[in-house]
């Protein structure tokens, strides 16, 4: 899983946006092309639809962008695995793997935030699954349960089972995961993608120390979001 990763982290855009940041290049000059050929007397309008393209497109290409960071590394640790703002702490039931009660963390991702999610842990895929779903508001606390999502369980080295939940929004369409299970993974290396708004959930065991807020904003593989 290594050497993959590297080469997705490596660049400053992600390999996942460089079709999306291509065609929507080409959409915006054949439209800015073609009213500059047919509305040749109305500058103010070309001069502001050409300011709202440029906008609009580096939008998209800050949107893809992979931040280079250094990680330091912790098995007591667990990370963050997304950059946003905690949405949810509580106790709840978790029944697609568990089937028990755990500490959910949740972590909302405005189109704004890096989109790029990482191993909050360091061990083995021992699960993942994908669920069709539809698109409610992410931080909406049915959006764990009836949006797209997938589902991935990592084992620690310790056998301690952590289990991270992708979940598409309202903006989003579209969840890139590179989980495989039995597939070992380290601690901050990147795990998916989710495009365009999004929210990430961790289900923790019950005697792990939180060390998050509500509406805390925390940074990926930067913020200690639990200890074991």
């Amino acid at each position: 899983m290594s050497d993959n990763l590297n080469k997705n982290t490596s660049a400053f855009i992600h390999k996942e946006g460089l079709k999306i940041i291509l065609y929507t290049g080409l959409i915006l000059f054949i439209l800015n092309f073609c009213l500059y050929w047919f509305i040749s007397e109305k500058m103010i309008i070309k001069y502001i639809f050409s300011f709202l393209s440029v906008s609009f497109y580096f939008l998209v290409v800050y949107f893809f962008r992979v931040p280079r960071r250094a990680i330091k590394k912790d098995l007591n640790h667990i990370i963050s695995p997304a950059d946003g703002k905690i949405v949810v702490i509580e106790k709840t039931f978790e029944d697609e793997y568990f089937n028990d009660y755990r500490m959910q963390v949740s972590i909302f991702m405005s189109p704004l935030n890096v989109h790029v999610n990482w191993s909050p842990v360091r061990g083995i895929i021992k699960y993942i699954k994908y669920h069709p779903g539809t698109y409610l508001v992410a931080w909406k606390p049915k959006a764990s349960e009836e949006n797209e999502r997938y589902t991935t369980v990592f084992k620690t080295d310790d056998n301690k089972e952590i289990l991270m939940r992708q979940i598409a929004g309202k903006l989003a369409r579209r969840i890139i995961s590179y989980a495989v299970p039995e597939m070992s993974c380290q601690q901050g290396e990147e795990i998916g993608i989710i495009k365009f708004g999004s929210r990430v959930d961790l289900f923790l065991p019950l005697d792990t120390k939180l060390n998050i807020q509500l509406n805390q904003k925390v940074k990926g593989t930067k913020t200690i979001i639990a200890e074991f």
